[in-house]
């Protein structure tokens, strides 16, 4: 599946909504070096995982609200959500590996 750029405002309707499956929201900012090594990274994801799950990428500079409500400090940020609930949450740069099994938790 493509990955979607999400805004403040279309946040409830692309991640919270109950009738979503898996999302994974990427919360990231263009100025941040750890972002810019995981930005293909998730782009890889996004192409090996396929229709599996969504990714919904949130820049925090354009969407503070969004960013604030999930407790989101320092990015970046990845959060799972499963049929618009929000499961679980990992800060900082991880490994490739580590993504995908702790994504594999949640299809």
């Amino acid at each position: 599946m493509a990955i979607v750029e999400v805004r403040d405002e279309s946040f409830s309707t692309e991640v919270e909504n109950p009738n979503n499956h898996t999302v994974l929201v990427y919360f990231w900012a263009e100025w941040c070096p750890p972002c810019k090594v995981l930005g293909p990274i998730i782009k890889e994801i996004s192409e090996e995982l396929g229709d599996q799950v969504t990714i919904a990428k949130v820049d925090v500079d354009n969407s503070p609200e969004s960013a604030s409500k999930f407790g989101v400090m320092s990015i970046p940020t990845l959060i799972v959500f499963q049929n618009g609930e929000m499961k679980s949450k990992l800060v900082g740069l991880q490994p490739k590996e580590q993504l995908v099994q702790w994504i594999g938790e949640y299809i």
